[in-house]
């Protein structure tokens, strides 16, 4: 039996993170991660293994990291939690013991079985291997017709890429609008029109009652009777938590089937922690439970996981999930954190909301200048920020990241509207109308107007 001080299941971004991150926290202890693969994709890149990258090979994460951190790596599956006597048991037989344990197991593809032909050939799910992609590649070199069922950011992101190397492509989405959980319309009726502009058929407000063909598939239909002419179908309509293993070891799971932490998260058992996709979110503003799967996210949990599996070092500060976005699609990238304007009011919050478009450079006349359009949620009562969206080039991505440390932090319109910027013509917008500043200072000014009738200059 292999005798360890931490083990990790699952050797993605959260289990990585959390084994590098235990290694600087109590030095020279045993760390020893199980994964099922020989190689681990990076998993925000798997879409442009179809486009811009052109194979899985040039997806993989080195061990490098692992091997220098003096991670001992077993390919192999877990396949029971004896948390009696702290042991897992494998696959093949082994048995490995811990003194602390950390889950890491991810996310699995949601596979749409009450759609008839779910199970045809060149249907296809996005999951995390190599091997099953490399195959999903090969094929789609003889194809031509595709249809993406799911609008969200991975079903746009393959899209995108796809249609890149000429191939004829259709979303078809469930909903009124593709993004929709991150953004609010006036920004995904950007991204849709630069998805057509390309393009790409989009149909959204749309279900897909089946999947048509013999063996293969041959086209989908959707509701009236059309069938969209379909040689391969991408499912992305969604994951789920990873968490069987968990389950059947008694560990307390929340109703979406996620792994229940406290804000150290640990479980139920004090000795076994959880991070990433199989861990549950709470949404920083409301405490609810949210579906939010991003590598980012686990990154974050994965430290704080590190950090505290053998003494609680580090206190939280971050009391929720934010859901922090970006992606770029056809050279222009949308980024957001937070919550909508549409989902604020859903949840009741009486809001300001300000706004700016302004170029990235200045002038604006500076080659590779982008223009930055930018909204900003803020409470109405107290001033802090709610949620935010950008649109705009690469710095969009930067922009988005600072608000959420804002967020993060408490800070209000106020705060925002006065904090100091670094500026450059070649790398940023004017420091006369900075998007964060400038949007702050457009919901103020809101709050403002009705003071101003009073006025007597």
């Amino acid at each position: 039996m292999k005798k360890t001080d931490l083990l990790i299941i699952g050797g993605s971004a959260g289990g990585m993170l959390a084994a590098s991150t235990a290694r600087q926290s109590y030095g020279d202890i045993d760390i020893t991660m199980i994964r099922e693969t020989e190689k681990v994709l990076v998993p925000c890149g798997i879409p442009y293994i179809f486009g811009d990258l052109g194979s899985t090979d040039k997806d993989v994460v080195p061990d490098t990291g692992m091997n220098k951190a003096g991670v001992h790596i077993v390919i192999n599956s877990a396949v029971e939690i004896d948390r009696e006597n702290k042991i897992v048991k494998l696959k093949n037989g082994e048995d490995c013991s811990y003194k602390k344990l950390i889950i890491a197991t991810g996310s699995y593809p949601v596979i749409p079985t009450f759609i008839p032909g779910y199970d045809l050939d060149n249907v296809f799910a996005i999951i995390k291997d190599k091997k099953y992609l490399d195959d999903v590649l090969k094929k789609m070199e003889t194809l031509n017709d595709l249809v993406v069922i799911g609008g969200g950011f991975i079903g746009v992101e393959f899209s995108e890429q796809i249609r890149k190397s000429g191939k004829n492509v259709t979303i078809v989405e469930m909903t009124d609008t593709c993004v929709g959980t991150a953004f609010d319309k006036e920004f995904t009726e950007v991204l849709e029109t630069s998805l057509k502009e390309n393009g790409i058929d989009l149909r959204t407000g749309t279900k897909v009652t089946r999947i048509v063909g013999d063996d293969k598939v041959a086209g989908v239909e959707i509701e009236g009777g059309e069938v969209i002419p379909a040689d391969m179908v991408i499912m992305s309509i969604g994951v789920k938590p990873n968490t069987e293993l968990a389950r059947k070891a008694g560990i307390e799971l929340n109703v979406k089937g996620a792994i229940k932490v406290d804000q150290y998260t640990r479980t139920n058992d004090p000795n076994i922690f959880a991070v990433g996709d199989c861990a549950e979110k709470k949404c920083f503003f409301t405490g609810k439970d949210i579906p939010v799967l991003l590598a980012s996210t686990a990154a974050m949990e994965a430290k704080i996981a590190g950090c505290n599996v053998f003494q609680l070092r580090l206190v939280r500060a971050n009391k929720g999930t934010i859901s922090s976005f970006a992606t770029k699609v056809f050279g222009k990238t949308y980024a957001a954190a937070g919550l909508t304007e549409k989902s604020t009011k859903e949840e009741g919050f009486i809001t300001l909301v300000g706004r700016c478009e302004t170029p990235d450079h200045h002038p604006g006349s500076l080659a590779g200048t982008s223009m930055i359009k930018i909204k900003i949620v803020f409470s109405k009562c107290s001033g802090i920020i709610l949620g935010a969206q950008v649109i705009g080039g690469d710095s969009a991505c930067e922009i988005i990241n600072v608000i959420s440390i804002a967020i993060q932090k408490g800070m209000t319109a106020t705060e925002l509207n006065t904090f100091q910027v670094a500026t450059h013509p070649l790398v940023s917008a004017a420091p006369t109308s900075y998007p964060i500043n400038a949007a702050a200072l457009n919901a103020l000014s809101q709050n403002c107007k009705h003071l101003n009738e009073d006025l007597v200059i």
